[in-house]
């Protein structure tokens, strides 16, 4: 298979992207890990505005559902180290098309969220990497969960500063750096990844329910991905590990309990950036890492000769995330290719 390459910007450290729906059309966000820019970039690669100059520090980006271009971010987390004065902010676009950005939450230490919908309401679910830091490499203390129902419909005309989180794991979850969401029977989930294992977050039937939290995985885990990549009807969890690690192992799950399977035979060092689904035909796990030969690399299942097998994608760059989106029935791959500071759009020839 080739890959088609194209450069469509430099940022520095770039980190985090979303996807945005605004004015009908469909735009790219990508954002620096440091002191640096938010931009938007067309589909096709073309950039079109700069949402902010400064401050950066951003982990994660979502779009509040069924709105005009409004979205949450994370700004001032800068690292493990730096992280103490992080904060969500809300971007709203106004009717001359400048972006407002203003806090929604601070909280020191946020390094994932997401937005879920589901039965009617649209749950915030919070996940900070510790819960204070006194010195340099400071692990002494544990993450959290945190979780609120927020209005489904927002403008610029109603939106409220006063959100009331609720903890919703107090359980120890050291190192709390991974976050993906996914469909589990029909229902949107979210696995979360620690130095304690990986759990499975579903939201509450109700606003006066609980969340469902159930642990998967009893090993230390960066991040990880859930997904039937062989499609045999029972699904592997991908994992990265341990915290920014760099091992590649595939667990089978057997009756639901997940029994490792397969395991990458290098090293990759500083694994960080994970994508599980549909992607050129196969399913597909993306994973990048920011050390060593710095690559990109796919990872799908052969059913005639019933192994797993791997191609590069691309080799040192560093990616720290990445994600799919499909333009005119095409896969396209992007990536934050941090350690050179670039963005790309990969797709098949």
């Amino acid at each position: 298979m080739k890959i088609h390459k194209q450069v469509i910007g430099h940022l520095y450290k770039c980190y985090s992207m979303t996807s945005l729906d605004y004015n009908r059309r469909k735009y790219i966000l990508v954002a620096s890990e440091k002191n640096d820019k938010c931009l938007m970039f067309d589909e096709y690669g073309n950039l079109k505005e700069t949402i902010w100059d400064k401050p950066g520090g951003v982990m994660s980006m979502i779009q509040w559902p069924n709105t005009n271009g409004i979205f949450l971010s994370t700004q001032k987390f800068y690292s493990p180290n730096d992280s103490i004065n992080s904060e969500i902010v809300i971007v709203t676009p106004d009717e001359n098309n400048n972006w407002n950005v203003n806090t929604f939450i601070k909280m020191p230490h946020i390094h994932r969220f997401d937005l879920i919908q589901y039965r009617g309401n649209i749950h915030l679910i919070i996940c900070t990497l510790k819960s204070d830091h006194k010195y340099k490499d400071d692990w002494s203390t544990s993450g959290k969960v945190y979780s609120a129902i927020l209005p489904n419909n927002i403008d610029k005309s109603n939106i409220e500063y006063n959100i009331k989180l609720k903890e919703i794991k107090e359980d120890k979850l050291f190192k709390n750096h991974g976050y993906y969401r996914i469909n589990q029977n029909g229902i949107p989930s979210s696995l979360i990844s620690s130095d304690n294992g990986i759990y499975l977050f579903q939201p509450p039937e109700s606003k006066d329910d609980n969340w469902h939290i159930k642990q998967i995985l009893d090993l230390p885990t960066s991040d990880c991905v859930l997904l039937d990549i062989d499609n045999d009807g029972k699904e592997e969890l991908v994992t990265i590990s341990p915290f920014h690690g760099n091992e590649i192992s595939i667990f089978k799950n057997y009756d639901g309990k997940f029994k490792k399977i397969y395991q990458y035979e290098k090293p990759l060092e500083f694994s960080h950036a994970i994508f599980g689904g549909m992607l050129w035909g196969k399913q597909s796990v993306i994973i990048g890492h920011r050390d060593g030969n710095k690559d990109i690399i796919r990872f799908t299942f052969d059913n005639e000769t019933n192994n797993y097998v791997t191609e590069t994608i691309d080799k040192n760059v560093g990616s720290t995330n990445v994600f799919k989106f499909v333009r005119n029935n095409k896969d396209i791959l992007v990536s934050c290719n941090r350690e050179i500071n670039e963005i790309v759009m990969y797709s098949t020839i």
